[in-house]
């Protein structure tokens, strides 16, 4: 079943590389429960189907980094770019797109929590396998409060520039 406003987000786990991706990085990704991220908190959740894609690349991700301090000045906490891709690709990712410390990159490696979402696609046949769909959301104290799920192939609702006018 798929997540809707109101609804409180599911328990999960989600990785992030907590340093500078770099060759040979000295430590692995940090795992973090949703729950303790969440409390307390107002984040802009940015879900994308994967890393390096090209709307992920060219306009999503990019979106978001240019208006992250304009969408933190709306009283949010954070901002994460969730993908089902690992944490070590995310962090390498987020060093390409200049990411820094405007964005938190989550990994969902196995699409474990975006499944509990309700939010997965099955990408296969394009040589993708299990990914996430295209959708932004507000989550305040864990619970949905907005939620802008993309079409299948289209990107128009879930911008940085519609969150910033929703906040």
């Amino acid at each position: 079943m798929m997540i809707k406003i109101g609804d409180k987000l599911p328990e999960g786990t989600l990785h992030e590389l907590t340093v500078e991706y770099t060759q040979g990085c000295p430590t692995g990704p940090e795992a973090f429960k949703v729950s303790d991220l969440t409390k307390g908190k107002r984040i802009v959740i940015l879900g994308l189907p994967g890393a390096f894609t090209r709307t992920c690349s060219g306009k999503h991700l990019p979106g978001y980094v240019e208006l992250a301090d304009q969408l933190k000045a709306k009283k949010v906490d954070e901002i994460w770019c969730l993908a089902v891709n690992d944490a070590m690709v995310m962090g390498a990712w987020g060093k390409d797109q200049r990411v820094g410390k405007k964005l938190r990159m989550m990994a969902d490696g196995a699409a474990t929590f975006t499944k509990a979402l309700g939010l997965e696609t099955d990408l296969t046949e394009r040589g993708f396998g299990v990914r996430s769909q295209r959708y932004s959301m507000l989550v305040d104290n864990g619970v949905v409060k907005i939620l802008n799920l993309e079409k299948p192939g289209q990107f128009e609702v879930s911008s940085a520039e519609k969150m910033l006018v929703q906040l």
